[in-house]
């Protein structure tokens, strides 16, 4: 057997939730977006640390393409452990019996038709909602979004939970946050009537394996740039500000307020350590192929906001002890070891 390549990522990760699995010893988990970005991370960390220490927990995961994702992830899919179903978020038949925990990690970002996308999330949030309740769950997470702050004040460097902003109702691209503020509120309507716990996880902007690096992520494009020895392209001004977390930190971060945090009480999660995207892509090349130049497609127009989308995190780091470990360079390089195996 080959050795896992997310080997040393895995061990940081249960040596920093160790004393949360306790708490699914025996669990029945189910799972959707098993197979996105932040699906396999939850996946993988938990499926490696119910061999380490024996759980004897399983997790159902629910995915469109069951056939499919057994050929791309067999690893994980094809773990006894897990159990996979076919269906939709939006429609799936419910499975039988009781299950403790439940992660909505599915969400929709490619329908084109604002309201498609708007309509898409609702009525998964509000399904698998259905079935938590119906299989009798005492802990639901929900991985919503830091988009649901809408545009973040030019003169707020870090933006906190308690920010009363919101996605401009008459702005059609904001379909996604729209969504995703709906999404809690229905999260926490159903925890308040019907008495289960539904912890919220408000996620910004990440780096690692599996992210995609030919899609709308400026740090996988970047990564891709520098990993091909092209100049990396910076598509705007280079001016907006952003930060990143490692995967592996994800996971931490998402077990923990999963186990760990308050009901309907949501969380930013994220890094605070912030740079414009002119000095990540000059992080990236640096990391991966230093000397590699960098193009940027706009000039700053004189007078505009920066555009931010950086977390405040001190209620997860003051209430749930949480921390970022992994620097940036670090995880640049991790990303870039990963995609060229």
């Amino acid at each position: 057997m080959k050795p896992n390549p997310l080997s040393a990522d895995l061990y940081h990760i249960l040596d920093h939730t160790r004393d949360l699995w306790e708490d699914l010893r025996g669990a029945r988990l189910f799972i959707t977006g098993g197979t996105g970005f932040f699906g396999c991370w939850l996946l993988e960390s938990f499926l490696f640390a119910n061999e380490m220490l024996d759980l004897k927990a399983s997790a159902t995961v629910l995915t469109r393409r069951p056939d499919s994702v057994k050929n791309t992830l067999p690893h994980l899919m094809l773990d006894p452990a897990v159990t996979l179903i076919k269906g939709d978020v939006r429609n799936f038949e419910f499975p039988k019996g009781e299950y403790s925990h439940v992660i909505h990690a599915a969400t929709e970002t490619t329908l084109v038709d604002p309201l498609d996308k708007f309509i898409s999330n609702i009525e998964g949030t509000r399904r698998v909602l259905d079935f938590a309740l119906a299989s009798g769950a005492g802990k639901f997470l929900f991985t919503s979004s830091g988009a649901v702050y809408g545009k973040q004040p030019s003169d707020m460097t870090h933006i906190p939970e308690s920010y009363l902003g919101a996605p401009e109702p008459s702005d059609l691209t904001t379909a996604y946050g729209q969504s995703k503020r709906a999404s809690e509120f229905l999260c926490t309507t159903y925890a308040n009537k019907y008495g289960f716990q539904a912890t919220i996880a408000r996620c910004f902007a990440f780096v690692g394996p599996r992210l995609p690096l030919d899609s709308n992520y400026a740090i996988g494009n970047f990564i891709q740039d520098a990993m091909m020895g092209v100049p990396i392209k910076i598509s705007g001004d280079g001016t907006a500000y952003r930060s990143h977390l490692y995967a592996a930190d994800l996971a931490i971060w998402l077990w923990t307020i999963l186990l760990r945090g308050k009901s309907c009480h949501p969380y930013n999660v994220g890094s605070e350590n912030d740079l414009s995207i002119e000095d990540l892509a000059m992080v990236v090349a640096s990391s991966i192929a230093p000397g590699l130049s960098i193009q940027i497609a706009q000039q700053h127009i004189s007078g505009e906001s920066i555009k931010r989308y950086v977390p405040m995190l001190q209620r997860a780091k003051i209430e749930l002890g949480l921390q970022e470990f992994i620097k940036l360079s670090d995880s640049i390089q991790r990303t870039a070891k990963w995609c060229a195996l």
